[in-house]
């Protein structure tokens, strides 16, 4: 699948899951996913996504950043994922996840940003 349509996969299912819906209000910060080939900057504004940018500058700024291998985030997206894939804790801890920037404002969005973390099991990954 292309990055741009993952992103729109990803945008629609964000934005229609009912959790997020129900506890977003919120949810406004800008994050960067590093899934090796593919980089994708989320920029989220009152619980939506409020745009994908799927071929982000070197410059261009986000809060915090998750950079794993390819092989780690397509793990992360099989719908019942190995044991050290199945949360960004886990995978931080025992596989080569990389949590970076501002991890307040992570902690700060956790459920939702958890939650969409979760969508990658139903809409895949760019990789």
């Amino acid at each position: 699948m292309s990055v741009r349509d993952w992103a729109v996969r990803f945008s629609e299912a964000s934005d229609r899951d009912p959790t997020i819906g129900a506890m977003a209000r919120y949810f406004t910060c800008t994050y960067l996913w590093d899934m090796g080939a593919a980089k994708v900057i989320v920029r989220m504004v009152d619980g939506k996504v409020h745009e994908v940018n799927i071929d982000p500058a070197p410059m261009d700024s986000y809060d915090f950043a998750l950079r794993a291998s390819p092989e780690t985030w397509r793990e992360f997206a099989r719908p019942i994922p190995d044991p050290m894939y199945h949360g960004i804790w886990s995978a931080s801890f025992r596989r080569d996840l990389k949590l970076e920037g501002n991890i307040l404002v992570l902690m700060q969005n956790l459920r939702n940003f958890t939650v969409q973390f979760e969508l990658l099991r139903k809409v895949g990954v760019p990789v």
